[in-house]
Order: structure tokens, then C-alpha cells, then sequence
């Protein structure tokens, strides 16, 4: 599920008999539940308004989605090897790292 660029992981509790869900791409927790899909969606969009007006309240920001920005430290002899690789292939270093890093 998606609002706002959050994005939600849902599970099913066959016990309670409700569904519960947490954004999965920020820091910070935001949960919920529900009966229904409906009020499952409902309850998901009012805990990420809710988490949003609760930090504009404390007057910070709010943990944003994640940026897809990483800083990564390897051997300087592991990034010359992947930069010579990227360049025998025609690629940037950016693009065969993240190519490689999405086939896990």
C-alpha cells in the first residue's frame, strides 16, 4: 500500500481476525489496522496524517521516505575494478552497482 510516498507492509492476524500494517520506508513507526480493506486503507492514509501533524505540532520534520541516496565505503582497489567494469560495459558506476545490488 502507498499514500504520500509511504509505503505499507499489511499482514493478516487469522486469530483477531484484523489486518495490521506498518510503513516499512521511514525510521519512524507508523502502524495500524483494520477490520476491512477499506477501513484498513482508511486507518493506514489517517496514521500517516496523523504522524504528520504530530510533527508539525513538535515542530520537526517529519522522517521522510527514503532518498535511494547511499554512502557506501569499499577498497579503493574493489572500486577501481567496478569503475573499469562499468566502463568495458558502457555503463556509469551508478548503474552497474545498482543493477547488481537489485538481482538480491
Amino acid at each position: 500500500m502507498k499514500y504520500k510516498n509511504y509505503e505499507a507492509a499489511v499482514r493478516y492476524d487469522e486469530e483477531a481476525e484484523v489486518f495490521y500494517g506498518e510503513v516499512i520506508n521511514t525510521r519512524d513507526v507508523i502502524t495500524f489496522q483494520g477490520k476491512s480493506v477499506e477501513e484498513l486503507k482508511k486507518e493506514f492514509e489517517d496514521s500517516v496524517e496523523d504522524y504528520l501533524e504530530f510533527c508539525r505540532e513538535r515542530g520537526e520534520e517529519p522522517d521522510k521516505p527514503f532518498s535511494g541516496d547511499v554512502i557506501l565505503h569499499i577498497s579503493p582497489e574493489l572500486h577501481h575494478r567496478l569503475y573499469t567494469k562499468a566502463k568495458r560495459t558502457g555503463k556509469t558506476l551508478n548503474s552497474l552497482i545498482e543493477e547488481n545490488l537489485a538481482s538480491i
